[in-house]
């Protein structure tokens, strides 16, 4: 049986509103809740991470793991796992035990994670941000099994991406 799978486009015109998409995310996830991100250079997937974080209780300042690989943050809802994988080799992401992050109690997110895909795990969240104009962006989001394929359909309910629905 075929994992069901769910997409949804969102432009966001500034960092506000990418806050709120972020707020949105976080308020649907649960301990387990693995989110894969990619994107263009400097497009905002720390930031995104940091309004993510937030969202779920984290208190205290959230700055980017590319030299630590992994951090973690205690937050209100579950603990936060937030990893950047641009400086590994397949190898090296191996041997550092992800899946105890993945399958734990928090919710994580994986920066430039397309470089460890066949670590992931199959039921994810995968986000893509790309440079959309100076300050916007916009998300391409795709739910691998649930519950992420039913908040892409929750997102396009709501009307998030209705400007231009290319997938």
């Amino acid at each position: 049986m075929s994992k069901p799978i769910g997409q949804a486009a969102i432009s966001v015109k500034d960092e506000l509103e990418t806050a709120k998409l972020a707020e949105l995310l976080g308020g649907m996830s649960a301990p387990g809740t693995i989110i894969a991100l990619d994107g263009d250079l400097g497009a905002g997937k720390t930031t995104f991470s940091q309004y993510f974080a937030k969202a779920i209780g984290v208190n205290g300042v959230v700055n980017s793991p590319t030299f630590t690989i992994i951090k973690e943050y205690e937050g209100a809802a579950m603990p936060f796992y937030h990893m950047d994988v641009y400086r590994l080799s397949m190898e090296e992401a191996d041997e550092l035990g992800l899946d105890d992050y993945f399958y734990g109690n928090g919710a994580t997110i994986v920066e430039w994670a397309s470089l460890i895909e066949e670590l992931l795990p199959p039921e994810r969240l995968d986000i893509y941000i790309e440079h959309e104009g100076e300050a916007g962006r916009r998300f391409r989001l795709t739910g691998i099994g649930e519950p992420y394929a039913a908040w892409c359909t929750a997102l396009n309910e709501i009307g998030a991406g209705k400007s231009d629905d290319r997938n």
